[in-house]
């Protein structure tokens, strides 16, 4: 069955989408609601009918050939090349860096696709013992492999390319309760906060000492000083909607705020990020004193909910990524004119993106319904 290619001018569109991100998309000269769907390379499979896994490894030079093809197919529906074809990736060239989740005694197994963070902490004497671990670790030498100085030398000497302090969890990172919960379990850390609050107080800041020290641990490996580069951070915290609003204020909000201030404490100049696909609606109050420069929360918490809270940050779309993910482009162009009605409303500031990721087996005749939908209602 020959799927519908909706109308839209291409050569129009992205110009006019360059004028609407600038300004973190509230320039008040942007013809329309610009677009920023998020696509990674695991949609490349479903789309060009390859065998792989989408979020598993890939030789780099066969990954290289799919983008490829994928660009060819994309720059005919979309009018652009719309994935990196630079391959192997920079990161990929140096040595595996530890996360995160393996400081805290964790383990990171692939189930269905899914990367899921696990542990044996099951009791609170468990944890206490961990965290007493944790507190004496030499950090860099745990998360950094032997042969990381030797190869971080070789791969400079040969190319000039030094390690990207944005990856290997320096800042991008789980979410203090979605890091916590992960290791500890939901219930288990929900009853700790109740009944064994001094234990839960130092989870939750040994958790902040940690992310700080990955990012300094691997800003001096970049050859940077602390916040040189000004690349903000960014937290993926779904789990936060597991916590009414006082136990979040009480354990996790202190770890995001010491975090911004120690990585990023000028919002105007250094990026604050959270993203968070889930039903976390109750927590705008007290997230919007963080001064985040950009957001991403579930598909129930919609601009009109988050802009009273957050009137400067650019939002990264509401859209269904089920939605996306069926190909519905019906209902895709009702939530992207939804969307795009509310940010003539209420102010600019939206970028049409998932609520989420956008998954393996969206096509790229869905995402040009999305392009359709904004040039058709989404104009100042």
């Amino acid at each position: 069955m020959e799927e519908k290619l909706y109308d839209v001018d291409l050569e129009q569109f992205w110009k006019d989408n360059e004028l609407g991100l600038k300004d973190n998309c509230f320039n008040p000269d942007a013809p329309q609601v610009p677009f920023g769907l998020n696509m990674g390379t695991e949609l490349v499979f479903a789309e060009l009918g390859v065998e792989g896994d989408p979020w598993g490894y890939t030789d780099p030079m066969v990954m290289r050939d799919y983008v490829r093809r994928y660009n060819d197919k994309a720059e005919k529906i979309l009018g652009r090349r719309i994935m990196n074809e630079d391959y192997p990736l920079n990161h990929q060239r140096f040595p595996k860096v530890r996360l995160h989740g393996e400081v805290f005694g964790g383990e990171y197994k692939l189930v269905d696709g899914v990367v899921w963070l696990e542990s044996d902490i099951k009791t609170p004497q468990d944890l206490e013992k961990m965290l007493d671990h944790v507190d004496a670790m030499d950090l860099r030498s745990f998360i950094l492999p032997s042969n990381w100085d030797d190869e971080v030398k070789r791969i400079y000497e040969q190319t000039g390319i030094r390690p990207d302090p944005r990856l290997n969890g320096g800042r991008r990172v789980r979410g203090p309760v979605t890091l916590a919960m992960s290791i500890y379990g939901v219930e288990n850390t929900i009853y700790l906060m109740c009944d064994e609050p001094d234990l839960a107080h130092r989870f939750f800041d040994t958790i902040g000492s940690v992310l700080i020290g990955y990012a300094d641990i691997l800003d001096a490996e970049a050859g940077e000083r602390n916040n040189e580069s000004h690349y903000g951070y960014r937290f993926f915290d779904d789990n936060c909607c597991m916590l009414s609003a006082d136990l979040y204020e009480e354990f996790a909000y202190p770890v995001l705020k010491r975090v911004f201030e120690h990585c990023c404490p000028d919002p105007k100049v250094d990026p604050r990020y959270q993203h968070s696909d889930s039903a976390m609606g109750h927590l705008l109050p007290l997230l919007g004193t963080l001064d985040f420069n950009g957001v991403n929360f579930g598909p129930t918490v919609l601009l009109d909910q988050i802009r009273p809270h957050m009137p400067h940050t650019r939002v990264d779309g509401c859209l269904n990524p089920m939605t996306l993910w069926r190909n519905d482009t019906e209902a895709v162009i009702e939530e992207v004119r939804r969307d795009c009605e509310m940010a003539k409303a209420l102010g600019r500031g939206l970028r049409i993106d998932a609520a989420g990721s956008t998954n393996q087996g969206t096509k790229l005749t869905t995402i040009r319904a999305v392009m359709h939908a904004i040039q058709k209602y989404g104009r100042y």
